[in-house]
């Protein structure tokens, strides 16, 4: 059996529909089941350390994301049984990188906690998430204005399922214990572009005005804890104007490319309106 921790993520629900999907068992770990909105055939299950048995009991394969993971929950899951942790982590993760920055740090620190585990481990390190734009829903939903900073950043924005599509095969197929799998799309998109192809999903014009980051708060970025919020700016500000990493590890590893912005705008239309 396959635990999933964070079953009602972006990734997490890809992930738990895609397994059930492959008939593969698999119980899903969430803080709280009866609003969770999972597929009947998923054991859904109260996420809570204080009873590890319940979680991991049957279980020898485990996804977990990084904030999620702990020196504790790793011995319990081997003690149950568990033998190999598919960890979402971060493209953070990579040489040269600010080893200060809060989000490196504790992407980081989740896979030393897996490498200390004695468990087999494969790391997923995602770079920008196409789901980020939902940062924009509120406005888009109201207006056909968007204000948001960094028009020119470029990305190149994965869709959550083609993570849940990798994470799927690292847990299903031998030979990705000890992989750090970075993924990306397909192809870069400035931040303006990405407003407008979420107004040609949704059949109409949609405008991007530019707001200088010291402006920038909560009402841009309402799903960002607040004491997140400066180190992502940091991190936005190094994408305006520059070539962003593109990977094809997506179609490596599962035998289809990845999907554009536009695809997953399409698939997330509902979100915007």
């Amino acid at each position: 059996m396959i635990a999933v921790i964070g079953a009602t993520g972006n990734v997490g629900r890809a992930l738990v529909d895609r397994l059930v999907a492959a008939d593969s068992p698999v119980r899903a770990l969430t803080r709280d089941p009866e609003r969770a909105g999972l597929p009947a055939q998923a054991e859904t299950v109260r996420f809570q350390l204080d009873d590890p048995a319940a979680l991991f009991t049957g279980v020898t394969r485990l996804f977990v994301y990084a904030h999620a993971t702990s020196p504790g929950l790793l011995d319990a899951a081997r003690a149950a049984g568990v033998r190999h942790v598919v960890l979402l982590s971060s493209g953070i993760i990579k040489d040269g990188a600010d080893e200060t920055h809060p989000i490196h740090l504790a992407h980081a620190a989740a896979e030393q906690h897996i490498r200390d585990s004695g468990l087999a481990w494969t790391s997923l390190r995602p770079n920008a998430f196409a789901a980020n734009a939902l940062q924009w829903a509120p406005q888009i939903r109201t207006g056909n204005t968007v204000r948001g900073v960094f028009a020119n950043g470029l990305t190149a924005p994965i869709h959550e399922d083609d993570i849940a599509a990798v994470a799927e095969r690292a847990l299903l197929d031998d030979g990705h214990e000890g992989i750090a799998h970075r993924l990306t799309g397909p192809e870069a998109i400035s931040n303006a572009e990405q407003i407008t192809a979420i107004g040609r999903a949704l059949g109409r014009p949609l405008h991007h005005v530019e707001v200088p980051p010291d402006q920038a708060g909560p009402e841009l970025f309402p799903n960002v804890p607040p004491q997140m919020l400066a180190g992502l700016l940091k991190i936005f500000a190094a994408t305006v104007d520059t070539t962003p990493e593109i990977t094809t590890t997506v179609e490596q590893v599962t035998g289809t490319p990845a999907r554009t912005f536009a695809d997953w705008a399409k698939d997330h239309t509902d979100d915007f309106r």
